[in-house]
């Protein structure tokens, strides 16, 4: 890791579930990240605000609701709208295939679903930030 890379790790909407979230934000710590988690059941301007004022290289969403479909791309854009479309931003969850594709269309860099290693995700989040800092 080329610098300590600050990430939050959000659960946005009414989802209650937050153990996933919670692992991994420790095993990102663990690998030498920065971790905020913002908690349960946040709204998309409680989330872009964590990232702006944090000044985070990359954003976690924790979605098991079903409601990624909707709320993702309202964070995408209030993200560009607050000059941040210049972070990294990770999707994990129940996602169905379909649904993993539009949101790689929208902008999402990578979506973890059940089965991905917290290995694999420290590994990919650091990569992915190594290579962005140095273009």
């Amino acid at each position: 890791m080329k610098r300590p890379y600050r990430v939050v790790v959000a659960k946005p909407g009414l989802d209650g579930h937050d153990r996933g979230a919670k692992v991994i934000a420790r095993s990102l710590r663990d690998a030498g990240f920065e971790v905020i988690y913002t908690g349960l059941h946040r709204t998309v301007d409680e989330i872009v605000a964590a990232v702006v004022s944090e000044d985070a290289d990359a954003l976690g969403l924790s979605l098991l609701s079903g409601a990624h479909m909707t709320l993702v791309p309202q964070i995408l854009e209030r993200l560009s709208v607050a000059g941040r479309d210049d972070v990294v931003v990770v999707v994990g969850g129940i996602i169905p295939d379909p649904d993993r594709d539009a949101l790689l269309a929208l902008g999402v860099a990578h979506v973890f679903t059940p089965g991905s290693s917290l290995g694999e995700i420290d590994r990919w989040l650091e990569e992915t930030l190594d290579q962005r800092d140095e273009s």
